[in-house]
This record gives C-alpha cells, structure tokens and sequence, in this order.
C-alpha cells in the first residue's frame, strides 16, 4: 500500500509512519522545509520517502509523488500547545489548509482520507460521548476540527455526487494519547519525569472522569479504519480506551505515583483549567468496535511501564 503521512514527526505521526514500514508499506512522510524534528524519523529506510511542503501546499503532493496512493492520513495541523488553541486566525488557517491536503489526496487516487479530529470538539459533557451527541467546542481549536469535519463530509459526497471522486471521509475523534515521544508538556511525560526523579508537581482539582490510551493502541485503531476491507467506513469513530479505562483523573495519576515506586510528592488545586476547562473525557467507542473489532491490548499500569522504560528518564 502506498500512503501519505502528513505531520509525520508529531507524536503520532512518527508511530503511524514506524508501524506502516515496518508491515512492509511504502511511505510518504510529509515535513516542514528545514523541520527540526525531521531527524525523528530515522533517516534512510526502505519505503519511506520524506517530502518537504508547507502545509498549504498539500494540495500540490502530486507534483512530487508519481504514483497512486491508497491512504492519506492528515496529522499536519499547526498551533501547538494550550495558547494557540484560543486563537481563531491560527486555526482557521488549519481548516483551509487541510482542505488542501483533501484536494492533494484526491489528486492521488486516494480511496480513504483519515482526518485526526479531537475530543475537543465536543466540549464539556459530563454524560457519555457517542458520536452523535450535540457538540458544543469551547476553543477554537475546537471548533476548527468540527468545521473542517463539516466542510469534508460537504466536499467528498459532492465528489461522488460529480462523479470526480470516490473517497470515503474517516473522522477520528482521538481523545487522551500517551506513550513514547508524547510532548514534554502533557500530564503523562510530566507525571513520570516528576516522580522518577522524586520531585514536586503541582495539578488543577483532577476530579474530571478521564480516559487514557497507549499510543500503539491508537495506532493499530487508526489502521484498522483505513484498512478494513469487510464494509463501507466513513463518518465519526471516537478513538479511545474502553469504558473500563474511564477514570477520575486522580485516579490515573495515582496509579502513575505507585508504578514509579511513591517517590516524590504532589497536591491539587494549585493549577489552572487548559483552553478547554475542566472537561470529562467518557468516551464510547462502540461504533469504532463495530467497524474494525478494535479492542486495546495495554492497560494503563503497561503502559506507562513501556513508556518510562524507553524514554530513560
């Protein structure tokens, strides 16, 4: 199979282009021109061919890729971290040029566009999130992935409708990823680089119902979307751990403070609420089961055992 892969040193990224070349896939990782974290994607390997392209030039990919492609996974999405979610130029801009990548993706002949959507989207509930509840995003970050959701479904039926294309749209809704390679920033890497080296954090309340999942997990969900084979899959799939895995958040960074042996301290209370408040993340990710029979093989104790073993803190 031949897919493109833009963002490809994000977090995800770099797991999805790892995983794809290890199963004997031919790659084209898209890269910012100069990108400094180019280097994460290992150099020279069979199958994998790195381009080069702002993100407003996706549509653009087939100038530099001769052949087909079957897959396209869209990561490329600019404006990191809390601050950048709340402002509306940087994201809209994202919506535009992720449209493009849409148009690139058709230009190749792709059969299957996935788009990294997000828990985000639907803003505060404190009830269980299926697919098809009312989103209400509080950031802009937010409200830019369900826009783009909402121009994509538009412009893939027109497609087909035309008769110019037949793509089918995959709007994963990722929620809480961590793993190897997760940002320095998030509450998992700053948990076990804290507590392994027997420090004080500081967190917010944490008494939000929360839901983690390992990133090989999010993966191999990723790609049982874009490579079933048995049935039609498009629309909305909440990508997340089961229902056993919703926790209170303290309740997850107490277990990550008993893996790494009790060392170091923390309280609560101390921090404010990230651009999106204090949301609960209770996913239900029946339709995801029923699609592709994805069920996660890490727990969450496994997990942050594999992530502190192979990032040496």
């Amino acid at each position: 199979m031949n897919a493109v892969v833009t963002g490809a040193t994000s977090f995800l990224g770099r797991a999805l282009v790892d995983r794809l070349l290890e199963d004997g896939n031919n790659v084209f990782a898209v890269v910012r021109p100069g990108s400094k974290n180019r280097s994460s994607l290992k150099g020279e390997r069979s199958g994998l061919m790195i381009i080069e392209r702002e993100l407003e030039e996706l549509h653009e990919l087939d100038q530099v890729i001769s052949e087909p492609c079957q897959a396209f996974y869209h990561f490329g999405w600019d404006g990191s971290g809390s601050e950048n979610r709340l402002k509306r130029e940087v994201q809209q801009k994202n919506v535009k040029d992720s449209l493009k990548a849409l148009e690139g993706a058709r230009r190749l002949g792709c059969g299957r566009f996935l788009f990294s959507g997000s828990q985000a989207e639907y803003g505060i509930h404190k009830d269980a999130m299926a697919e098809d509840i009312e989103c209400s995003p509080i950031s802009e970050y937010g409200k830019a992935k369900l826009e783009f959701l909402n121009r994509a479904v538009e412009q893939t039926n027109d497609w087909k409708r035309q008769g110019v294309a037949d793509m089918d749209y995959i709007h994963a809704r990722i929620f809480s990823v961590y793993g190897p390679g997760d940002h320095p920033w998030s509450l998992v890497e700053s948990c076990l680089r804290t507590f392994s080296s027997g420090e004080y954090i500081s967190f917010g309340e944490c008494t939000q119902m929360w839901n983690f999942l390992y990133l090989d997990d999010c993966i191999r969900a990723l790609r049982l979307l874009m490579e079933e084979e048995k049935g039609s899959v498009s629309g909305i799939y909440n990508v997340a751990g089961p229902e056993e895995e919703n926790r209170q958040l303290r309740e997850y960074i107490r277990t990550m403070y008993e893996v790494l042996g009790f060392h170091g301290s923390y309280s609560y209370g101390r921090r404010k609420p990230n651009a999106e408040g204090p949301a609960n993340l209770i996913p239900d990710i029946n339709r995801l089961i029923v699609a592709t029979g994805f069920k996660p093989s890490v727990t969450f104790e496994e997990g942050i055992l594999k992530t502190y073993k192979a990032e040496k803190y």
